[in-house]
């Protein structure tokens, strides 16, 4: 997958002479013993990062755009436009996320179907909001405080999304936050960009110019350079504590961010002595070794009572040997 010849910035792919990167697979060559080689991505620095977010402003407009001042119908009608022409690539984009993070058929299949489903409900809920008529809503009331909610556009979001889910998580936050009429500038991860790559044709026939853009590169490079613009709006931020505050304070204004966040936990499994072993031990390893535990909501730790632990340990290490090894194509 070629991500590198270019980069795609206020709608366009801008020709790219500077740095690449070659994004290799967890799947090993046997002739010459190193990962295989699936794709390459431009190595954009801080300077052209900036230029992304320029792009963003000018798609924003103060909130003047295109995109931001259309319709409800409008922007729901090209999303729609947009996950069709996507859905084309659906069986290229599902081998990628094999290739490029080793999930197997089926996880990768409903990370693709998951994805372009949760587009859809997310449209069908404003759709169903919308027809309802302001005046006939229920208040919300948060504290002494009463209010009819509209939904409208905050402005420029930088989204950051991790490598175990890049499809998926990324359009948890860009879908929502496009609908509403805002303006995405996407920081793709380094290991799961290629899904990403296999969109653009699909995003430039779609949206108009500037609504979604791309930054690839180090992170600790091109993210601060962004934020630190001041031009940022919003957050959309999936990974560490620490990666999450830095970027926050290299914002000028960061009482005016909004962020949303989903940062790092561990997640325990808790058993108790009465439980049932055989199915305990299944669950433990479905909570923790889907999709090789590379997932936020892997069960990390477990908590055993003294009267089991011994069994429980052996019955785990013995499942945990039963697994099958293979490629992520093999059945």
């Amino acid at each position: 997958v070629d991500g590198a010849s270019f980069i795609f910035i206020g709608g366009k792919k801008i020709p790219w002479n500077g740095p690449k990167t070659q994004v290799t697979s967890p799947v090993f060559d046997n002739k010459t013993g190193t990962r295989t080689i699936i794709g390459e991505l431009s190595k954009m620095d801080a300077d052209t990062a900036v230029e992304a977010a320029q792009a963003a402003k000018k798609a924003w407009d103060q909130g003047q755009g295109e995109w931001p001042l259309a319709s409800l119908a409008k922007r729901i009608s090209a999303i729609e436009s947009y996950l069709s022409v996507l859905s084309e690539r659906r069986t290229e984009i599902i081998e990628t996320l094999m290739w490029e993070i080793a999930k197997n058929t089926n996880d990768a299949t409903k990370e693709f179907d998951r994805t372009v489903a949760f587009a859809q409900a997310v449209i069908q809920s404003l759709r169903t909001e919308n027809e309802i008529d302001i005046y006939a809503q229920e208040f919300t009331q948060i504290g002494n405080v009463r209010a009819i909610v509209k939904r409208g556009p905050i402005g420029i979001t930088l989204m950051v999304a991790p490598f175990n889910y890049p499809l998926n998580e990324m359009y948890a936050m860009m879908i929502p936050a496009l609908l509403t009429g805002n303006i995405v500038i996407l920081k793709l991860p380094a290991t799961g960009a290629l899904p990403h790559i296999l969109a653009i044709d699909a995003l430039m026939s779609t949206l108009p110019k500037g609504v979604v853009n791309y930054v690839t590169g180090k992170g600790r490079e091109t993210l601060p350079a962004i934020m630190s613009t001041g031009i940022i709006d919003a957050l959309g931020f999936i990974g560490s504590s620490k990666g999450a505050d830095a970027l926050i304070k290299a914002h000028p204004h960061p009482h005016r961010l909004k962020v949303f966040s989903q940062l790092e936990g561990k997640n325990m499994g808790i058993v108790f002595p009465d439980a049932d072993l055989d199915l305990t031990v299944k669950q433990l390893m479905l909570g923790a070794l889907s999709y090789n535990g590379q997932r936020c909501t892997a069960i990390k730790l477990i908590l055993v009572h003294d009267d089991i632990a011994d069994a429980l340990v052996s019955a785990l290490a013995n499942a945990i040997e039963a697994l099958p090894r293979g490629l992520p194509w093999d059945e």
